[in-house]
């Protein structure tokens, strides 16, 4: 074999055996595990090129295998260091995929069990490795094979924390969707029996006495027959599918209910014990709250470990059983988890299997009672059913999640970018210093009260007072128009609105009744009939004297006198009035809605528009927008007419039609606003211009002077 191995290396260009490979590779590897460092096993394994990679292979997993039983009298940690290279080569591709697991069920099949429970940690420490890609697929029936070979040689009441180390292994290597490893159709396991009493020939009032006097330290009486209506119960918590049975359901509900008052009847108290609180440090250890999170009860869990994969049913044990915190809190949650099963839906249970009314209610009340006594329990009880609660929580979500089929857990897709996120996000514009905004406020004629709105309503107008008096803003009815409206006959709000317009519009309301009325409706239907008396056309004698005072100017206080004579004669030839007697011996004061001439709004008109429009130019759609015209009648105006001048005219002209507030000071603020300061000047020189115009005094037509003269004559 020797010389096998040195005409290989001698000759590297040639075909080397199985043999001479192996005893290569298997120095290579002493050198490799000695260095911790497979890279000397890889170059090895290159330095023979003729060979294939099956045929390096197999030699090289041999050499492994072969080193292993060399090492199984070493230290662990030997051992753990092989498997830590055999994993390092598998990731080179010079070894099988399943090497590493070979190795360690080769170990556990010849090692005690002491010693698989130390190489085991090895096992669960490198479960991430056994999750990857080139491990998980090729190995995964090869651990399940280890793991259960390894439980059949355990005992599940000796090495219970062994069997639950390989059970928490597997649940963490196997993903959730594992088939394997699911209770797909919720089968029970109904061979946990439990064994309890005694038979009934054996059986007699000397065992009863002998419970009695086990329990004389506790205030609850023992017997037989509680002792076998306890463990009875376990065969419910074993199978609950026989609650659905009416028979047994009531042997459960009688059963349950004397050993959940038992449980009440005997409470345990909540000793702390400490070697270094004195008796008043530890009463305020009492009164500490539970709902706290205690840093002791922590360390007090840790510290006990308590597995108990039976319990012994012997009847002397059973009042040192009851008095057990642990024990109780056992059956207690049992109550709960039969309680949880019972209500919710499982898609393999039986269509048959329902509750009635008079269970469920049952089943509300005493998981109720189970919540209470789990609370009562020490130590730090309400932590504890705070716990049993969120727990039993998450199973319904598992138990949900059975239903559905058991779907693969995948971790949600991170959404793409999209171009708009990609884009660099652009700086922010500093903030305008306020001084300076006040400043350039002040200066234009404007207001600058720090929001945008407040700043837009109050530059709205040059003249906010103004604005408010716009017609726009006037929303009280016409009061002819108010008493027209249908209301019913006694209506006290309507009344009184109606009075409130009568005494801001007219002056009727201040004149005097002959005939006084005690109703306000028959006053104001009065009223009402007034004024539609006055809004009939005056006498023709009034209309031809007043038109020959206005025509010629002659005998005016002839023609005056005349008129008013004729106008009462004619008053009193009309209809009488009924009820109201105004005096008409004062002079009638007709109200003039017009404004004078110096106090009315200078209106747009199109002679401004033609001289101001040349002036906007281009930007003539910042004025639209301005104004209040949208983008698509912009974009219209633009369409129609594809000159800017033409176009603006056209918008300004449709601006002055619609709106009521198309003045001249409007304009020009709005130009100022959008510093367009030609046009703006330009509608200020038409401003003034037109306010001197108006203040001269219209020249006296020559017509005029021509007719008097010829009347004259």
């Amino acid at each position: 074999m020797s010389t096998a191995v040195e005409v290989a290396n001698t000759a590297p260009g040639k075909l080397a055996n199985y043999f001479a490979l192996q005893t290569s590779f298997e120095k290579a590897l002493e050198l490799a595990i000695t260095d911790g460092n497979v890279e000397l096993l890889v170059k090895e394994y290159n330095s023979f090129p003729a060979n294939t990679e099956h045929d390096k292979r197999l030699p090289m997993d041999h050499a492994f295998r072969v080193l292993l039983m060399n090492r199984l009298d070493d230290d662990v940690n030997r051992i753990g260091e092989l498997v830590r290279l055999s994993v390092e080569a598998t990731r080179a591709e010079i070894v099988s995929n399943t090497i590493p697991v070979v190795l360690l069920i080769d170990t556990f099949d010849v090692v005690t069990l002491d010693k698989c429970q130390k190489i085991f940690q090895f096992v669960e420490e490198m479960v991430e490795v056994w999750k990857e890609e080139i491990f998980f697929a090729s190995c995964k029936n090869n651990i399940l094979r280890m793991c259960n070979d390894l439980l059949r040689r355990l005992s599940r009441t000796q090495n219970t924390v062994f069997c639950g180390r390989i059970q928490l292994f597997l649940s963490k290597f196997f993903p959730f969707s594992e088939r394997s490893g699911l209770n797909i159709v919720s089968e029970f396991n109904l061979d946990n029996f439990t064994e309890y009493g005694l038979d009934s020939k054996d059986h007699d009032e000397s065992d009863n006495k002998e419970l009695e006097d086990t329990a004389e330290d506790i205030p609850l009486k023992i017997d037989y027959d509680l002792y076998c209506k306890f463990w009875s119960l376990q065969d419910f918590f074993r199978n609950p599918n026989q609650c659905y049975n009416k028979a047994q359901w009531k042997m459960f509900q009688m059963h349950a209910e004397n050993i959940l008052q038992s449980f009440s009847s005997f409470k345990l108290e909540d000793v702390r014990q400490s070697s270094s609180d004195n008796a008043s440090e530890s009463d305020q250890a009492m009164d500490v709250d539970e709902e706290a999170v205690d840093t002791t009860a922590v360390t007090t869990v840790i510290k006990a470990n308590h597995f108990f994969a039976k319990f012994l049913t012997n009847p002397k044990l059973l009042a040192l059983q009851l008095s057990d915190a642990n024990f109780r809190r056992a059956v207690l949650v049992q109550f709960l988890i039969l309680f949880q099963y019972l209500q919710v839906s499982v898609k393999f249970k039986s269509d048959t299997y329902t509750l009635t009314a008079d269970q469920s209610d049952f089943i509300k009340e005493t998981e109720t009672r189970v919540y209470k006594l789990l609370e009562e329990t020490p130590p730090y009880g309400k932590r504890f059913s705070r716990t049993v609660h969120h727990m039993l929580a998450r199973e319904e979500m598992w138990n949900n999640w059975k239903n559905e089929g058991c779907k693969e857990f995948k971790k949600p897709e991170e959404p793409t970018p999209s171009e708009e996120d990609l884009k660099p996000i652009p700086n922010k514009r500093p903030r305008r210093a306020l001084g300076d905004a006040l400043r350039d406020a002040s200066r234009s004629g404007k207001f600058f009260l720090g929001n945008d709105n407040l700043t837009r309503l109050w530059n709205y107008s040059p003249d906010n007072l103004q604005a408010c008096k716009s017609e726009q803003r006037n929303f009280l009815p016409l009061l002819e128009t108010y008493l027209e409206t249908p209301h019913e006959k006694v209506d006290p709000a309507f009344e009184w609105r109606a009075l409130r317009l009568l005494a801001r519009q007219t002056p009727h309301f201040f004149t005097s009744l002959s005939q006084p009325s005690s109703k306000i409706s028959d006053y104001l239907e009065q009223v009402r009939k007034r004024l539609i008396r006055d809004k009939e056309p005056k006498p023709a004698a009034l209309l031809s004297s007043n038109s020959s005072e206005n025509s010629f100017g002659l005998s005016a206080n002839n023609a005056q006198t005349d008129g008013e004579q004729d106008a009462t004669v004619a008053l009193q030839d009309g209809e009488p009035e009924q009820d109201l007697e105004v005096e008409d011996n004062e002079p009638v004061v007709e109200e003039v809605d017009e404004l004078p001439s110096h106090e009315k709004p200078l209106m747009v008109t199109k002679e401004h528009i033609q001289e101001v429009a040349p002036l906007i130019g281009e930007p003539w759609m910042k004025v639209g927008k301005k104004i209040g015209f949208t983008n698509d009648e912009l974009l219209f105006f633009q369409m129609e007419h594809p000159t800017a001048n033409v176009a603006c005219v056209e918008m300004l002209t449709n601006w002055i039609s619609d709106d009521d507030d198309a003045t001249l000071d409007n304009w020009a603020y709005m130009l100022e606003g959008l510093e367009m300061n030609k046009a703006a000047e330009a509608v200020k020189a038409i401003i003034e211009r037109e306010k001197s115009g108006s203040t001269a005094a219209p020249p006296v037509p020559s017509a005029t002077d021509n007719d008097v003269e010829v009347l004259s004559d």
